[in-house]
């Protein structure tokens, strides 16, 4: 056997698995759910209860490691205690938790000093969850992806943030499933299947068009994958699409991993210094500061009938 053949045959072995793929190298994501409890127009424990379960045997049958971030405001919507019990099996299926505020406000509304109060109101019983099993509350998402302005304030909520051992939760991929899921939950309590499948293949397929348009930006940027960061929520949507989700990501040939693991990308590192009022994803954030376009011409808007939809239940709207 010759030397080069000897040392194609180790390189395949050190690099591609059984199935002829280049594990070792494949680009990784990390699954974040927002809201929690729930993000549902349906305040019925039942629901929620359901809901999170499905999700969570989707998440383990497909072994798939996850966050959820938690609205402690949330947990007196319904019954705190069962809200609560929610919150412990995500802990229980080895998933984490993170701080969301207590109530998902604006820190445009609220200013430094008021978020950072929302932010404090937020933690009691998700640190103590966390305590439960010797672990510490570590992660901070921003509602609306909104770090904070003018610059002043920004500057404030990430001196309060780090000084009180928090990591932010940044988001390069947000295929906005918000504003399915409402219509999604509309149709089932209507019984409207025809409608439940018509948002769920939509859902779907915008959800493929935009982790496609993020691997694109990521190029731009980098000239490679990185390991991406998906925003979602805590959903019926998604508990019921996590099987499709699931077989989305091996498609792209994503490799699920825990947030701590894809933020050891280098590309986390980009310097970030957005302050607009705006809130938006760490790519758009890291396209301002390298000067670099992103390829906004294949981006893709939510589907004009869906954007109709979510205006037509949302109650907040």
């Amino acid at each position: 056997m010759s030397r080069l053949v000897a040392f194609r045959m180790l390189l395949s072995v050190l690099v591609l698995s059984p199935s002829g793929t280049a594990d070792a190298r494949r680009p990784s994501i990390a699954l974040t759910f927002d809201d929690l409890p729930a993000l549902t127009i349906l305040a019925e424990q039942r629901y929620v209860d359901y809901l999170n379960a499905a999700l969570l045997r989707g998440l383990k049958r497909h072994r798939i490691p996850a966050i959820g971030f938690v609205n402690e405001g949330k947990l007196d919507e319904i019954d705190r205690a069962q809200q609560i019990a929610v919150l412990r099996s995500w802990l229980e299926a080895s998933m984490d938790l993170g701080n969301h505020t207590f109530s998902h406000e604006s820190p445009n509304d609220l200013g430094a000093p008021g978020y950072i109060a929302d932010i404090q109101k937020g933690e009691p019983v998700t640190r103590g969850l966390l305590a439960e099993r010797h672990r510490r509350l570590t992660w901070f998402r921003h509602p609306y992806l909104e770090t904070g302005s003018p610059e002043a304030a920004r500057k404030e909520i990430d001196s309060w943030l780090a000084g009180h051992g928090y990591r932010v939760a940044p988001v390069t991929i947000d295929a906005n499933d918000w504003e399915f899921a409402e219509p999604y939950d509309d149709a089932i309590a209507r019984h409207d299947e025809a409608r439940r499948e018509r948002i769920r293949a939509e859902y779907l397929d915008y959800t493929e068009k935009m982790i496609g348009w993020s691997r694109s930006a990521a190029h731009a940027l980098f000239g490679r994958d990185i390991a991406y960061v998906m925003l979602l929520h805590a959903t019926r949507l998604n508990a019921d699409c996590i099987d499709d989700l699931a077989e989305m990501l091996r498609r792209f040939r994503l490799h699920p991993v825990r947030l701590a693991t894809a933020l050891k990308d280098p590309a986390y590192r980009t310097p970030d210094a957005y302050a607009g009022r705006d809130g938006i994803e760490w790519l758009e954030r890291w396209s301002i500061a390298l000067h670099r376009d992103l390829p906004w011409d294949s981006f893709s808007d939510v589907p004009a009938d869906i954007q109709a939809d979510y205006k037509r239940v949302d109650r907040d709207h």
